[in-house]
C-alpha cells in the first residue's frame, strides 16, 4: 500500500515535527551527489569543452571525442573528481541549508522549530527570503570547502590537461601555481552559486508548493502518494533548475576560463572584458544548452533522492 501524506496546510503549533540527525542528511545529500555526478558527467564533459574556448560547438566537442578511438570512455573522462566532488558538495551542501533552515525555522515560529507535512515535503517551510538566504549561504560554503576538487575536476574535462591522476594533478597545480591554485576562480564561482543556489531554492519551494496545492485541491481524498509527492519534487527542481541556469552562465563561463587558463584570465572582471572584447558577449553564453539540460536533470534527481530519503528517515 503507497505511503500518504496529507496535502493540507497545518498551522505550525500543530505540525509534527520531523527529526532527522545531521549525520543523515549527510549520507542523503552524498548518495543523491554521487548518483547524479555519475549519470550526468557526459552532460559536465561537454560543457567544459564548449566553455574552454569560444571557437568550439556541440557537435565540434563530440566529434573530437569519437576521433578519440573511445568515445563512451572519454565521455566519462573526470568521473572519479566530479564524483567526489558532487558527492561531498551536495553532502555539505544540504547539511549546511538544513541547519540554516531549522535555525531560521525555529526564529520565524518563535523558538518552536515547525516543520510541514504539507504538501511533498518533509522539510521546514520557510519564508520565500529564508529560502533565498539559506540557499545562498549554503552554497557559498560548500563550494568554498570544494573548491580544490572543482578545480581539478575542470582540469580533467578539459583537453587541455593530461593528468594521469588526481594526485598527480594536484602535485602539478601546487608545483606550478601554489595553494592558490586550487581556488582559482573562486570568485566567479561565488558570483554564480550563490545567487543560483538562492534563487533555486525560492523557485523551488514556491512551484513545490502551488503544485502540491493543485493536487490537493484536485483530489478530494486530500491525500498524496509517495510517487505523486516524488513527481512533484522532480518537477519542481526541473523548472527551478532550468530557469536559474540562464540566469548564472556568464558566471560559469567566466569560472571555467578561469580555472583552466589562470595565467590568461586573472579575475573575473578582466576575464568577463577579455572574453567580451575578443569573442563578443555570446562567449558568455557558452554551454548554455547543455547547462541547462544538466543542471535541471541535476537538480531533479539530487534533490528527488535527497527528499525521498529524508521522508523515509524522518518516518523510520
Amino acid at each position: 500500500m503507497a505511503t500518504v501524506m496529507s496535502t493540507q496546510p497545518i498551522a505550525p503549533q500543530s505540525a509534527q515535527p520531523v527529526n532527522v540527525k545531521s549525520s543523515r542528511h549527510f549520507l542523503s545529500g552524498l548518495g543523491s551527489g554521487v548518483a547524479t555526478a555519475a549519470l550526468l558527467q557526459p552532460l559536465d564533459l561537454l560543457k567544459t569543452r564548449v566553455q574552454q574556448s569560444g571557437r568550439t560547438s556541440i557537435y565540434e566537442a563530440w566529434t573530437h571525442l569519437r576521433q578519440s578511438g573511445h568515445p563512451v570512455k572519454s565521455l566519462w573522462r573526470g568521473t572519479l573528481p566530479s564524483t567526489l566532488r558532487t558527492g561531498f558538495g551536495s553532502a555539505i551542501y544540504f547539511t549546511t541549508l538544513n541547519s540554516i533552515r531549522q535555525h531560521m525555522a525555529k526564529l520565524q515560529a518563535g523558538g518552536n522549530a515547525a516543520q510541514s507535512r504539507s504538501a511533498s515535503t518533509a522539510l521546514p517551510t520557510l519564508s520565500p527570503t529564508a529560502n533565498l538566504i539559506s540557499g545562498a549561504a549554503a552554497r557559498t560554503f560548500a563550494g568554498f570547502v570544494l573548491m580544490p576538487l572543482t578545480v581539478i575536476k575542470v582540469r580533467f574535462e578539459s583537453s587541455m590537461y593530461s593528468y594521469p591522476s588526481l594526485v598527480a594533478a594536484a602535485r602539478d597545480i601546487l608545483r606550478v601555481e601554489g595553494a592558490r591554485g586550487f581556488f582559482a576562480g573562486f570568485g566567479a564561482t561565488a558570483i554564480r552559486d550563490a545567487p543560483y543556489a538562492g534563487t533555486y531554492v525560492l523557485f523551488y519551494e514556491l512551484v513545490k508548493t502551488r503544485l502540491g496545492h493543485w493536487v490537493a485541491s484536485s483530489d478530494s481524498k486530500g491525500l498524496m502518494g509517495t510517487s505523486v509527492a516524488s513527481t512533484i519534487n522532480f518537477s519542481s527542481a526541473i523548472v527551478a533548475g532550468a530557469g536559474c541556469s540562464v540566469v548564472s552562465n556568464p558566471f560559469d563561463a567566466v569560472k571555467t576560463r578561469i580555472q583552466l587558463q589562470p595565467n590568461k584570465y586573472k579575475n573575473i572582471w578582466q576575464a568577463w572584458y577579455k572574453m567580451i572584447s575578443e569573442e563578443g558577449f555570446r562567449s558568455l553564453w557558452n554551454g548554455l544548452g547543455i547547462r541547462m539540460g544538466r543542471k535541471a536533470l541535476s537538480s531533479a534527481l539530487a534533490w528527488t533522492v535527497y527528499e525521498e530519503l529524508i521522508r523515509r528517515y524522518g518516518r523510520s
